[in-house]
């Protein structure tokens, strides 16, 4: 007797009897009957014609050329390139700019690719449009409205594309789900496939997905384990510049920036970051300080501001923006215990300049200063640099890449660093004066003597 289970076409949960609401999802009249043995008997009729088994010391090295786009901020973000077969997972908000980006990449390379945008979600006269602002209506960019996963696959298999762009995930579906486009189960399955394709037929597939309200890829978070690298978009999209981050990437280095400027032609990256995220009137404010932080193999100079107001009310406000606030409020407690300097009666507002999220340990020392500086309302000294992370016993640890943060700050103009001592360079750097610390109290101390 055949066994029958039944399946949540949301979710995928198994249950062995009917259910009207799925216990997992909590959604009603989603379950459908799924037969045990249909898995087994579809592998038993597969048959035995499987690749051809290789022994790991036999098997041929070749260095993977890259597939230059021709955006410099784009090709760095994909360490140096679209690599042949590889499948490109690219997350933001609705409007930042991924559509964008997708097609003015596909334009530079139909000069000498053939490739196909595929929109699930506009009209083919909708990309049009966009590509006549953006002055990319000559180009050789062939474009396909349909949500049919099968069909899209066949015909990109017939036409022999070397370059593929899915826009997005969350609007195609396959016939080997039963679920609705968009669903867990779905978007899986059409990813799965998208990769498999990719992997047999050597062809690059770049993918559009939607993300949730805080942030992450909508859908499983199986998704990110299947393509071969994960970008999101950054910033605020009111802001006239975009950030790419790399968050996986089987090609590259991870956490690599890209900077972006939208314009009235599309998206264009910009050559000096740093400047662009230094506020230029930083020396006649307090509250202020410019951290070296490394992002992937770019030195960055960021801005970290605080703001600190007598609070009237016994709930003390903290916000960040751009920063844990949970490790703020660690690092409160650190400063107030071992530098003897307490905030409890304020209400503290954290801000990275630029839209910028900061996530390494070395922005603490920087984001204390600027909280002190903001304290004793004096700004820090003039082209003052800072990096270190801090401990819980109020020591001071290095910051990996140290040299080169230090040169992109002398590059930049600035005169005085204050590190912690591991980091001090072995060779004098001309034009910097070098301060350093083993602990957060002295650094505080070096400051005041400079006042």
């Amino acid at each position: 007797m055949t066994k029958s289970n039944y399946i949540c076409l949301k979710c995928d949960y198994i249950a062995y009897k009917w259910l009207g609401k799925c216990p997992n999802c909590d959604s009603w009249n989603s379950f459908s009957i799924s037969r045990s043995d249909d898995v087994f008997n579809k592998y038993k009729n597969s048959g035995t014609n499987i690749s051809e088994i290789k022994i790991l010391s036999e098997i041929e090295l070749c260095k993977s050329n890259r597939i230059v786009v021709g955006i410099n901020e784009f090709d760095r973000v994909l360490g140096g390139g679209l690599v042949a077969g590889s499948t490109v997972l690219i997350g933001g908000d609705p409007g930042i700019g991924k559509s964008t980006l997708i097609l003015q990449s596909l334009a530079l390379l139909s000069e000498n690719n053939n490739v196909l945008y595929v929109t699930g979600e506009e009209s083919i006269e909708q990309v049009a449009l966009r590509a006549y602002r953006l002055g990319l209506l000559k180009k050789k960019v062939n474009i396909l409205s349909e949500n049919n996963l099968d069909k899209i696959i066949s015909y990109i298999i017939e036409i022999g594309y070397t370059i593929i762009v899915i826009d997005s995930i969350q609007t195609v579906s396959t016939s080997l789900s039963n679920s609705a486009p968009g669903s867990v189960s779905q978007v899986r399955e059409c990813a799965i496939q998208i990769t498999r394709m990719a992997k047999q037929f050597g062809i690059t597939v770049l993918i559009v997905g939607h993300v949730t309200k805080d942030g992450s890829l909508a859908g499983p978070r199986i998704l990110e384990h299947i393509v071969d690298t994960v970008l999101y978009f950054e910033g605020d999209n009111q802001s006239y510049f975009r950030i790419i981050r790399s968050f996986k990437n089987r090609f590259g280095s991870i956490n690599e920036i890209g900077v972006f400027r939208m314009t009235d032609l599309g998206l264009l990256g910009v050559a000096n970051p740093s400047a662009l995220f230094l506020s230029k009137h930083r020396d006649k404010v307090s509250g202020s300080c410019v951290m070296a932080t490394q992002e992937g193999s770019r030195p960055l100079l960021i801005e970290i501001q605080a703001l600190l107001n007598i609070s009237n009310i016994s709930n003390k406000r903290l916000l960040a923006v751009g920063f844990d606030s949970n490790r703020l409020s660690m690092l409160l407690a650190v400063m107030n215990r071992h530098a003897k300097i307490s905030t409890s009666d304020k209400d503290i507002f954290v801000n990275i300049v630029g839209g910028v999220r900061i996530v390494e340990p070395a922005a603490d020392l920087p984001l204390l200063l600027a909280i002190y500086s903001s304290l004793v309302n004096k700004p820090l000294p003039f082209k003052m640099v800072s990096f270190g992370e801090v401990g819980l016993a109020g020591e001071l640890r290095p910051a990996s890449k140290g040299q080169d943060r230090l040169k992109e700050a002398v590059k930049l103009g600035f005169k005085i660093a204050l590190i912690p001592s591991s980091n001090k360079p072995l060779e004098k750097i001309e034009g910097l004066e070098i301060l350093t610390s083993n602990r957060l109290e002295d650094s505080f101390d070096i400051i005041k003597s400079i006042y």
